[in-house]
């Protein structure tokens, strides 16, 4: 049975809300409404993503409003601001809502952190990752350390936060997600839960068992955390229909941007997912069904993970538990709209993995 079950939280709400008439209108109302569900519903939390608003603000605005049981992942990149503030930052936001954040990191492309100043390339971009992040697990256990790398050079460190008492222990956890060679040596080395995107079971057992290889080596064992879209009706045919839809409704210039924009991408994730596709569009959804149930579709039209488990309730919760035979024990789940699928996945697919609200 899966540890902790996740909701997707972000601004861009609506059917298919990479469209405009998809869309709905947002605001911080219609925000903690959507939170105020996803802790109600027995959810264990929500990952806000690096989307619109920065995860800072909305993450406070969530936290305010919800219960202790409402964990939020904040996505947050390496590197843009000191690892000195980001610590007082967390250590302030656990004090002030009783220690329930955890870290997403995001490592970002190499293309959209020279936006923010950040010239780095795709292995550099995991050097500076584990150097920052292993600062900011220091920090957040309470030391106060001098250190000199490559990327940082601090004396003191932690000195100014000696008033804020951590109160997660040992420190504010780490989720990650990489696919490269890189990614998963800076996953095994560094992190408490190692997260994926949804692929066909064969191929996510071949680089779990990477990662727990080289989480060995490091004396150290992983969580597994799989992100996942659900398309979860009464019926198969249900199910793929509104998959269907969701191409139709598309258009031409949003999958000109979205397949164009990624050309040249250098995540190995993205990589992973695009072979499935090969960045053509399929007269049917089904087309593109790369194990039962499984389709990668939703990375025709919208960045991030792409993939979508699509069918009958007991399909989706067939597809899930096979991926817990894997050992995978955290999900990280979305549907669209985020506040109506909340409730439909609550109500049909959380009571079979033992999940109550």
């Amino acid at each position: 049975m899966a540890s902790e079950i996740l909701w997707y939280i972000i601004p861009r709400e609506g059917a298919y809300p990479w469209e405009p008439e998809g869309r709905r209108p947002v605001d911080l109302g219609y925000l903690q409404q959507l939170a105020g569900a996803v802790d109600r519903l027995g959810f264990s939390g929500a990952l806000l993503a690096t989307d619109l608003y920065d995860v800072w603000p909305l993450g406070s605005a969530l936290s305010a409003v919800t219960s202790t049981r409402f964990k939020p992942l904040l996505a947050v990149h390496p590197g843009l601001i000191s690892p000195t503030l980001l610590a007082k930052m967390a250590l302030g936001f656990d004090t002030l809502f009783g220690g329930r954040l955890r870290f997403n990191v995001v490592n970002g492309s190499t293309q959209r952190l020279k936006e923010y100043g950040l010239h780095v390339e795709h292995d550099e971009r995991y050097e500076l990752s584990a150097e920052y992040w292993s600062i900011v697990k220091r920090l957040t256990a309470g030391e106060v350390f001098d250190h000199k790398g490559r990327f940082y050079d601090l004396k003191d460190a932690g000195a100014s936060l000696r008033e804020l008492t951590p109160v997660q222990d040992p420190h504010i956890p780490l989720w990650f997600g990489g696919s490269s060679a890189a990614g998963i040596e800076m996953a095994a080395e560094h992190v408490d839960v190692y997260l994926t995107w949804g692929e066909p079971p064969h191929l996510l057992q071949e680089k779990l068992n990477r990662v727990r290889e080289r989480a060995a080596a490091h004396g150290r064992t992983l969580r597994v955390g799989l992100r996942l879209h659900l398309i979860v009706r009464d019926t198969e045919e249900q199910a793929w229909a509104a998959a269907d839809r969701l191409l139709d409704v598309t258009s031409d210039a949003t999958y000109a941007r979205q397949l164009g924009e990624r050309t040249g991408e250098d995540g190995v994730g993205w990589q992973r997912q695009f072979r499935h596709h090969g960045g053509k569009v399929p007269a049917r959804a089904r087309d593109l069904e790369v194990h039962p149930n499984l389709w990668p579709g939703m990375s025709l039209f919208r960045p991030g993970p792409g993939t979508a488990v699509v069918g009958s309730t007991a399909q989706v919760v067939e597809r899930l538990k096979e991926y817990e035979s894997l050992g995978v024990d955290t999900f990280i789940l979305s549907g669209n709209p985020l506040l109506e699928e909340a409730y439909r996945v609550a109500e049909t697919v959380l009571p079979a993995l033992g999940v109550r609200q």
